[in-house]
Protein backbone atom coordinates (compact mmCIF):
# COMPACT_ATOMS: atom_id res chain seq x y z
CA UNK A 1 0.00 0.00 0.00
CA UNK A 2 1.19 3.47 -0.67
CA UNK A 3 2.34 5.41 2.09
CA UNK A 4 -0.72 7.77 3.37
CA UNK A 5 0.51 10.14 5.99
CA UNK A 6 -1.37 10.66 9.03
CA UNK A 7 -3.32 13.92 9.58
CA UNK A 8 -5.04 16.11 12.32
CA UNK A 9 -8.59 15.12 11.23
CA UNK A 10 -9.69 13.61 14.84
CA UNK A 11 -7.95 16.98 16.37
CA UNK A 12 -9.62 19.09 14.30
CA UNK A 13 -12.96 16.97 15.03
CA UNK A 14 -12.50 16.93 19.09
CA UNK A 15 -11.60 20.92 18.75
CA UNK A 16 -14.78 21.71 17.06
CA UNK A 17 -17.55 19.43 18.69
CA UNK A 18 -16.06 20.01 22.27
CA UNK A 19 -14.28 22.59 22.50
CA UNK A 20 -10.68 20.91 23.56
CA UNK A 21 -7.49 23.04 23.25
CA UNK A 22 -5.38 20.82 24.27
CA UNK A 23 -5.59 17.31 22.14
CA UNK A 24 -3.37 14.84 23.38
CA UNK A 25 -2.74 11.30 21.18
CA UNK A 26 -1.20 8.09 23.74
CA UNK A 27 -0.27 4.92 22.45
CA UNK A 28 1.60 1.98 24.44
CA UNK A 29 4.39 -0.48 23.52
CA UNK A 30 4.94 -3.79 25.50
CA UNK A 31 1.67 -5.06 26.24
CA UNK A 32 2.44 -8.60 24.72
CA UNK A 33 5.95 -8.97 25.76
CA UNK A 34 6.99 -11.05 28.34
CA UNK A 35 9.77 -9.29 30.13
CA UNK A 36 9.72 -5.42 30.37
CA UNK A 37 7.79 -2.78 31.58
CA UNK A 38 4.76 -1.59 29.45
CA UNK A 39 5.37 1.66 28.44
CA UNK A 40 2.67 4.88 27.08
CA UNK A 41 3.58 7.49 25.79
CA UNK A 42 1.22 11.09 25.66
CA UNK A 43 2.24 13.10 22.81
CA UNK A 44 0.66 17.02 22.34
CA UNK A 45 1.61 18.17 18.51
CA UNK A 46 -0.94 21.26 17.75
CA UNK A 47 -1.89 21.16 14.15
CA UNK A 48 1.46 21.80 12.28
CA UNK A 49 2.96 19.80 9.45
CA UNK A 50 4.20 16.56 11.07
CA UNK A 51 8.04 15.10 9.89
CA UNK A 52 8.37 13.24 6.75
CA UNK A 53 7.45 9.51 6.72
CA UNK A 54 5.62 9.95 10.30
CA UNK A 55 3.79 6.52 11.05
CA UNK A 56 3.02 3.50 13.51
CA UNK A 57 6.33 2.88 14.97
CA UNK A 58 6.23 -0.92 13.82
CA UNK A 59 5.65 0.38 9.84
CA UNK A 60 9.26 1.34 10.19
CA UNK A 61 12.98 0.42 10.76
CA UNK A 62 15.00 0.83 13.96
CA UNK A 63 17.22 3.27 12.20
CA UNK A 64 14.09 4.87 10.87
CA UNK A 65 12.56 4.80 14.53
CA UNK A 66 15.29 6.63 15.95
CA UNK A 67 16.04 9.49 13.33
CA UNK A 68 11.93 10.21 13.45
CA UNK A 69 12.14 9.65 17.43
CA UNK A 70 14.92 12.07 17.36
CA UNK A 71 13.40 14.90 15.76
CA UNK A 72 9.61 14.48 16.54
CA UNK A 73 11.58 15.23 20.25
CA UNK A 74 12.26 19.00 19.30
CA UNK A 75 8.95 18.98 16.91
CA UNK A 76 6.19 18.19 19.29
CA UNK A 77 4.78 20.83 21.60
CA UNK A 78 5.12 18.52 24.79
CA UNK A 79 5.31 14.47 25.96
CA UNK A 80 5.78 12.37 28.40
CA UNK A 81 6.28 8.47 29.21
CA UNK A 82 4.54 6.35 31.56
CA UNK A 83 5.94 2.71 33.07
CA UNK A 84 3.85 -0.20 34.43
CA UNK A 85 6.72 -2.48 36.31
CA UNK A 86 6.22 -6.18 35.49
CA UNK A 87 5.88 -6.35 39.16
CA UNK A 88 2.89 -4.11 38.65
CA UNK A 89 1.26 -5.94 35.74
CA UNK A 90 1.45 -9.07 37.84
CA UNK A 91 -0.26 -7.59 40.62
CA UNK A 92 -3.23 -5.99 38.71
CA UNK A 93 -3.40 -7.20 35.29
CA UNK A 94 -2.70 -5.59 31.56
CA UNK A 95 -6.05 -3.30 31.41
CA UNK A 96 -5.18 -2.17 34.80
CA UNK A 97 -1.22 -1.85 34.52
CA UNK A 98 -2.12 0.16 30.70
CA UNK A 99 -4.05 2.90 32.64
CA UNK A 100 -1.24 3.28 35.51
CA UNK A 101 1.07 3.85 32.90
CA UNK A 102 -1.25 5.65 30.52
CA UNK A 103 -1.66 8.34 33.63
CA UNK A 104 1.56 8.87 34.85
CA UNK A 105 2.47 9.73 30.72
CA UNK A 106 -0.74 12.57 30.96
CA UNK A 107 0.02 14.18 34.59
CA UNK A 108 3.66 14.23 33.24
CA UNK A 109 2.66 16.97 30.24
CA UNK A 110 3.74 20.59 31.36
CA UNK A 111 0.03 21.14 30.67
CA UNK A 112 -3.17 18.72 31.37
CA UNK A 113 -4.94 17.60 28.23
CA UNK A 114 -8.89 18.66 27.44
CA UNK A 115 -8.98 15.19 25.62
CA UNK A 116 -7.10 12.24 24.49
CA UNK A 117 -6.91 10.47 21.25
CA UNK A 118 -6.21 6.86 22.51
CA UNK A 119 -5.08 3.87 19.73
CA UNK A 120 -7.35 1.32 19.35
CA UNK A 121 -10.75 0.21 20.39
CA UNK A 122 -10.48 -0.15 24.15
CA UNK A 123 -10.77 2.87 26.27
CA UNK A 124 -8.55 1.79 29.47
CA UNK A 125 -8.01 5.23 30.30
CA UNK A 126 -11.67 5.86 31.49
CA UNK A 127 -12.76 8.99 33.58
CA UNK A 128 -12.07 12.00 34.25
CA UNK A 129 -10.51 11.69 30.40
CA UNK A 130 -12.23 12.67 27.93
CA UNK A 131 -11.26 9.98 25.16
CA UNK A 132 -11.72 9.17 21.45
CA UNK A 133 -10.40 5.84 20.79
CA UNK A 134 -9.12 5.70 17.20
CA UNK A 135 -8.53 1.81 15.24
CA UNK A 136 -5.18 2.33 13.68
CA UNK A 137 -5.23 5.59 15.37
CA UNK A 138 -0.98 5.07 15.29
CA UNK A 139 -1.63 5.57 11.23
CA UNK A 140 -4.21 7.99 10.77
CA UNK A 141 -3.64 10.44 13.90
CA UNK A 142 -0.47 12.63 13.76
CA UNK A 143 -0.13 13.40 17.34
CA UNK A 144 -0.85 9.25 18.50
CA UNK A 145 1.65 8.52 15.47
CA UNK A 146 4.39 10.52 17.50
CA UNK A 147 3.55 8.73 20.87
CA UNK A 148 3.97 5.64 18.87
CA UNK A 149 7.09 5.95 17.94
CA UNK A 150 8.34 7.76 21.20
CA UNK A 151 7.49 4.84 23.40
CA UNK A 152 9.14 2.14 21.17
CA UNK A 153 12.47 4.02 21.15
CA UNK A 154 12.49 4.88 24.41
CA UNK A 155 11.14 1.12 25.60
CA UNK A 156 13.88 -0.42 22.93
CA UNK A 157 16.65 1.27 24.63
CA UNK A 158 15.34 0.27 28.00
CA UNK A 159 15.08 -3.19 26.99
CA UNK A 160 18.53 -2.91 25.34
CA UNK A 161 19.74 -1.33 28.97
CA UNK A 162 18.46 -5.00 30.82
CA UNK A 163 19.70 -7.01 27.98
CA UNK A 164 23.54 -5.78 28.72
CA UNK A 165 23.27 -8.06 32.42
CA UNK A 166 20.97 -10.88 30.78
CA UNK A 167 22.77 -11.16 27.37
CA UNK A 168 21.46 -15.34 26.49
CA UNK A 169 17.75 -13.50 26.44
CA UNK A 170 19.13 -11.17 23.86
CA UNK A 171 16.34 -8.49 24.87
CA UNK A 172 18.08 -5.67 22.60
CA UNK A 173 17.16 -7.69 19.73
CA UNK A 174 13.49 -9.15 20.76
CA UNK A 175 12.52 -6.20 23.55
CA UNK A 176 11.03 -8.70 25.90
CA UNK A 177 8.72 -10.21 23.03
CA UNK A 178 8.57 -14.04 22.59
CA UNK A 179 11.08 -15.24 20.31
CA UNK A 180 12.54 -18.96 20.04
CA UNK A 181 16.06 -17.43 21.33
CA UNK A 182 13.97 -15.93 24.65
CA UNK A 183 12.09 -19.17 24.92
CA UNK A 184 15.52 -21.11 25.29
CA UNK A 185 17.00 -18.58 27.42
CA UNK A 186 14.01 -18.93 29.92
CA UNK A 187 13.77 -22.87 29.78
CA UNK A 188 17.56 -22.95 30.91
CA UNK A 189 17.73 -19.89 33.03
CA UNK A 190 14.71 -19.23 34.42
CA UNK A 191 13.02 -15.80 34.26
CA UNK A 192 14.71 -12.90 35.45
CA UNK A 193 13.56 -10.22 37.68
CA UNK A 194 11.92 -8.42 34.55
CA UNK A 195 9.69 -11.46 33.39
CA UNK A 196 6.28 -11.19 34.17
CA UNK A 197 5.57 -14.12 36.25
CA UNK A 198 1.31 -14.72 36.08
CA UNK A 199 1.54 -14.75 32.14
CA UNK A 200 0.56 -18.20 30.29
CA UNK A 201 4.19 -18.47 28.95
CA UNK A 202 5.13 -19.94 32.65
CA UNK A 203 3.21 -22.99 32.10
CA UNK A 204 5.71 -24.18 29.74
CA UNK A 205 8.49 -23.67 31.71
CA UNK A 206 7.76 -26.80 34.01
CA UNK A 207 11.67 -26.55 35.39
CA UNK A 208 10.42 -23.10 36.71
CA UNK A 209 7.08 -23.25 37.45
CA UNK A 210 7.45 -22.58 41.45
CA UNK A 211 8.17 -18.90 40.49
CA UNK A 212 5.02 -18.43 38.57
CA UNK A 213 2.83 -16.23 40.05
CA UNK A 214 -1.04 -16.91 40.80
CA UNK A 215 -3.90 -14.12 40.74
CA UNK A 216 -7.07 -14.39 42.48
CA UNK A 217 -9.14 -12.96 40.14
CA UNK A 218 -8.52 -13.28 36.09
CA UNK A 219 -5.95 -11.68 34.19
CA UNK A 220 -6.53 -10.15 31.13
CA UNK A 221 -3.64 -10.78 28.76
CA UNK A 222 -4.70 -8.52 26.03
CA UNK A 223 -2.40 -8.80 22.97
CA UNK A 224 -0.28 -11.77 24.35
CA UNK A 225 0.68 -13.25 20.98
Amino acid sequence: MPYEPPTHRVERSLRATTGAKVVAGVDEVGRGAWAGPVTVCAAVTGLRRPPEGLTDSKLLTPRRREHLAHELGGWVTAHSLGHSSPEEIDAWGMTAALRMAAVRALEGLPLRPDAVILDGKHDYLGRPWRVRTVIKGDQTCVAVAAASVLAKVRRDAMMAELGESHADFAFADNAGYPSPVHRAALEEFGPTPYHRLSWAYMDGLRRWQHLKKIRTDPVEQIGLF
